[in-house]
Parts: C-alpha cells; sequence; structure tokens
C-alpha cells in the first residue's frame, strides 16, 4: 500500500515538476516586464527618445518594457540605480551624452561608466538649436554672438541644471566666445519654455525633440541648429558655423545600456529587441520628425557603444574643466 501511494504521489507530482523546470529554462524575459530607466523628469528630450524605443522594444520582445522616469543630480541618481541592479535584463538604461560628462563634473560619482554597465547600443544623435525669448534684439545668429561680444553678463542663458544638454551645450559656447553669460539654472527643461515665451529669459540651447513644437508654434525664435548641415526638420534656420562660430557641432546621443554582469544572450537579445525598435518605420518617422533620426545600424551595438563613450569622456573634460562648474 505504501509502495502504491508513494508511486501515485510521484505521479502527480511529476507534471508539477516538468512545468516547474520549464518555467526554469524559458528564454529570457520568459514573460517578465522590463523596467527602462529614464534618469531625468517626464516631458524633456531624453524622456521622449526612451518613451518611442520602450514602446518598439516591447513590440518584439513581446513584454511589456516600461519607462520609468528617476531624475535628479543630473541623471547621476537613476544610472546609479541601474548600476545597482540585478543584472538579469530586467532593468536597462537610455541615458544621453551626460554618461559621458558626469565623470568630470561629479567628484564623488558613485560608478564607473565604463565598467558599470554593459553597452546595448548607440540609439541617436540629437541636434541642438538655440532659441531666444520673442522680443530678443537679436534676428540671426550673428546678431546674436554680436549682442553676446558686446555684454555676455547681461544675457540670461537658461539651462536644465549642471550635466545637462543645455548647460553643455551653453558651457561650449561660453568657451568658444571667451565670454561669460549670466546661467540661470532650472530644475529641467520644462520650466524653461514658459519663461522664453514671457520674456523673462533671453536664450536657451535645446535639443530638437524639445524645441521643434515651440519653433513650429512661434512661441520662440530658432537663430541656429548645432549640426554640419541645416536640418529638414527646422527649415530655414542655419547652422551656428554658417551664422558666424567655426567649428561650433554639439549632437546629444543617447545610447541603451544593462547592469554590468548582464549574461551575453541577454545582451544579444536586447540589442537585437534595439535593432528592431530603430528600424520600426514608426519610430523612423517620429523621431526623423524630431530631428532625431535613429543612429545608422554600424552604431547600433555595444563595441561601437562603449568606444565613443570613452571618446566622449575624453572629449568633454578639458571643456568642462575649464568651465570650473562640479558637484560634489
Amino acid at each position: 500500500m505504501t509502495t502504491r501511494r508513494s508511486l501515485l504521489a510521484a505521479a502527480l507530482a511529476a507534471p508539477a515538476f516538468l512545468a516547474g523546470a520549464a518555467r526554469a529554462q524559458a528564454p529570457w524575459p520568459a514573460g517578465q516586464p522590463i523596467t527602462l530607466i529614464i534618469p531625468f523628469a517626464p516631458g524633456g528630450p531624453t524622456d521622449a527618445v526612451g518613451r518611442m524605443i520602450a514602446e518598439a522594444m516591447s513590440r518584439d520582445l513581446g513584454v511589456n518594457v516600461v519607462a520609468q522616469n528617476v531624475g535628479g543630480a543630473g541623471g547621476t541618481i537613476g544610472v546609479n540605480r541601474v548600476a545597482q541592479a540585478r543584472p538579469d535584463g530586467h532593468t536597462i538604461l537610455l541615458h544621453n551624452i551626460g554618461m559621458a560628462t558626469a565623470p568630470t563634473l561629479y567628484r564623488r560619482l558613485p560608478y564607473n561608466p565604463l565598467t558599470a554597465f554593459e553597452m546595448l547600443g548607440l540609439v541617436t544623435a540629437t541636434p541642438m538649436v538655440w532659441l531666444t525669448r520673442p522680443d530678443f534684439p537679436a534676428t540671426n545668429f550673428g546678431e546674436m554672438i554680436r549682442l553676446i561680444r558686446e555684454g555676455g553678463e547681461r544675457i540670461n542663458l537658461g539651462n536644465a541644471g549642471l550635466g545637462s544638454a543645455s548647460q553643455l551645450c551653453g558651457t561650449l559656447m561660453q568657451a568658444s566666445l571667451g565670454t561669460r553669460f549670466t546661467t540661470v539654472s532650472y530644475a529641467g527643461s520644462g520650466p524653461i519654455y514658459p519663461e522664453l515665451m514671457a520674456n523673462r529669459l533671453d536664450i536657451y540651447c535645446d535639443q530638437t525633440t524639445s524645441a521643434i513644437p515651440f519653433i513650429q508654434a512661434n512661441q520662440v525664435k530658432a537663430l541656429a541648429v548645432t549640426t554640419p548641415e541645416p536640418l529638414p526638420a527646422v527649415p530655414g534656420v542655419p547652422t551656428a558655423v554658417q551664422g558666424g562660430l567655426p567649428g561650433f557641432e554639439v549632437a546629444i546621443w543617447h545610447g541603451l545600456y544593462a547592469p554590468a554582469g548582464t549574461p551575453k544572450p541577454v545582451q544579444d537579445r536586447l540589442n537585437q529587441a534595439l535593432r528592431a525598435a530603430l528600424a520600426d518605420p514608426r519610430v523612423v518617422e517620429r523621431m526623423t520628425g524630431l530631428g532625431s533620426p535613429p543612429e545608422p545600424v554600424s552604431r547600433q551595438n555595444g563595441e561601437v557603444h562603449r568606444a565613443h563613450l570613452a571618446a566622449e569622456i575624453e572629449r568633454w573634460r578639458p571643456v568642462l574643466q575649464a568651465a570650473g562648474q562640479f558637484a560634489d
């Protein structure tokens, strides 16, 4: 009797055991959602890119990729959360050029960008555009430069905080002109546009992904883009070089990251989903319309991404050290 009962119990337990084993061996992501950390407040340019990518990757992976904003400290809080996350592919990061500038800007950065993450591929390089308040006396970029040279400290330059794309663009402008603005920092890009539109702020350098709707609505003036060639997305606006500032080119690139130690097969699957997202016609159309088309396929991989990050850290270090603005 005991033997028969044991055999019966084993027979009943076998399907549950086999089902559990199948679940344990199910390929990643095994039906589990993925959190995509965006290390800035909602509504900004990196948030716009991140949400497009999350939606498109969800379609390819067959699970929800949930965009989550974790802002603060120039993006370093959200980045550090991913650096400390379990390396199982269920927490990933979409970050911009701030990954390259943080090692210089922050004296006590809690992570090393080159060792704390697996690079999954470059996403897009977003141009920037110089904007002014509606009644700013300059009607073109050359006139804006002249006014800055005549009295830079009398001109208010807005930025979205230390380490933001707008702060980097303004820092490079000051270095290029050898002058100083009166800098007004805000908690993100959202509060800046009302200040510009109300003529309380003079100039601002922002990513096209945020700026284009305000330009199209004639709520701000666009005087120059930071690309080598004019942008079809902002017709009639010259480049900064054409406007009289040789060599002034800035692109705010974005990349996708996973915590260091994420298994290689998971990295490869995430990269596959990223490449599928960047080939999605809906994503291409939306990103191109915002002046920020996807990176070429040859740059959508971890090797190129890692080399690019290392080079950008070295490119921005002397510029930021000369500016002398640091955070603890």
